[in-house]
């Protein structure tokens, strides 16, 4: 069992996952703190409220926390336009790379006995 556990993790689908989590997660705090510190200061400029994270509403009992909602959509908007721009950037790339025609081995075998019986005639 420990085999098997040591060559699931050497595999290199699941290192690459776990990168990529980890820079994810880099990355979140990187726009959370995009959102916090430029983005809602310079939309509280026109609301008026320098901190959108403090706008709530209370009704009875219940704290209904709007602003940290309206952080969470733009941090969610943020990083779906980075995806969406890298994803493009990859696309492009991948688009110049020119592809090699995958010959079939077979293939080669039946065009080289083709060849010979033309020769023979």
């Amino acid at each position: 069992m420990l085999k098997e556990f040591k060559a699931f993790i050497a595999r290199g689908n699941v290192i690459d996952l776990a990168v990529g989590v980890i820079i994810g997660g880099a990355f979140t705090a990187i726009v959370t703190s995009l959102t916090n510190n430029l983005i809602n200061p310079l939309i509280g400029l026109f609301l008026g409220k320098i901190d959108l994270s403090n706008l709530m509403v209370k009704v009875g009992g219940a704290t209904f926390k709007y602003g940290a909602f309206i952080n969470s959509i733009i941090n969610f908007l943020i990083v779906a336009f980075v995806v969406f721009i890298l994803i493009k950037m990859l696309n492009k790339f991948l688009k110049r790379q020119p592809q090699k025609p995958v010959v079939d081995n077979k293939e080669v075998l039946l065009s080289e006995i083709r060849d010979l019986l033309k020769d023979k005639q």
